[in-house]
C-alpha cells in the first residue's frame, strides 16, 4: 500500500504495533491466573509494598494510568478473590489495597511470568540494546507530553 514508507518511519505507529503485540505476549503469560498486564502490575505492586497498604491513586500515578481504569483493573482483582479495598482508617473518604492469600499466589506466579518475558529479551536483544531503547521511548514519552 502506499502508506507503508509512512508507517515504516513512524514512531507513533511502530509504538503501537508493539504495544499490540506485547499486550497479546502478556495475555498469553498470565493466561494460568486469567490477568491482564495492568492487572499484573497491581498485584506485583501489591506483593511488594506489603505489609505497607497502598492507595489506588498511588497505582494509578505510578502506572501512568487513569483512576478510572485502575477503578475497573481493582474491581476485576476483587471479583476474582484476589484483592480487597479496605476503608484507609486515617481517611474514610479513600481506600487501602491488600492482597488476598490468593492474590499472593498468583502475584508471585505474575512476577515469575514477567520476569520471564525481560529475561528472554535480555538474552535475545542484550541488555544494553534495551537500555537504549528505553531511553529512547522515554524521550519520545516526553516530546509527546510537551506538546
Amino acid at each position: 500500500m502506499r502508506i507503508d514508507a509512512f508507517l515504516h518511519q513512524s514512531p507513533m505507529f511502530a509504538v503501537n504495533r508493539a504495544a499490540r503485540r506485547f499486550d497479546a505476549l502478556a495475555a498469553r503469560a498470565l493466561a494460568t491466573d486469567r490477568l491482564g498486564f495492568l492487572e499484573a502490575l497491581v498485584l506485583a505492586a501489591l506483593f511488594f509494598e506489603s505489609p505497607r497498604r497502598v492507595k489506588p491513586s498511588q497505582l494509578a500515578d505510578t502506572f501512568s494510568t487513569t483512576r478510572g481504569n485502575l477503578s475497573h483493573c481493582l474491581s476485576s482483582l476483587e471479583a476474582k478473590g484476589l484483592v480487597e479495598r479496605k476503608i484507609d482508617p486515617d481517611d474514610a473518604r479513600a481506600f487501602r489495597l491488600a492482597l488476598k492469600p490468593a492474590g499472593r499466589r498468583a502475584a508471585m506466579r505474575s512476577i515469575a511470568a514477567l520476569d520471564r518475558l525481560q529475561s528472554g529479551f535480555e538474552r535475545e536483544i542484550g541488555k544494553a540494546a534495551l537500555a537504549e531503547m528505553l531511553d529512547s521511548l522515554r524521550q519520545l514519552e516526553a516530546r509527546a507530553d510537551a506538546r
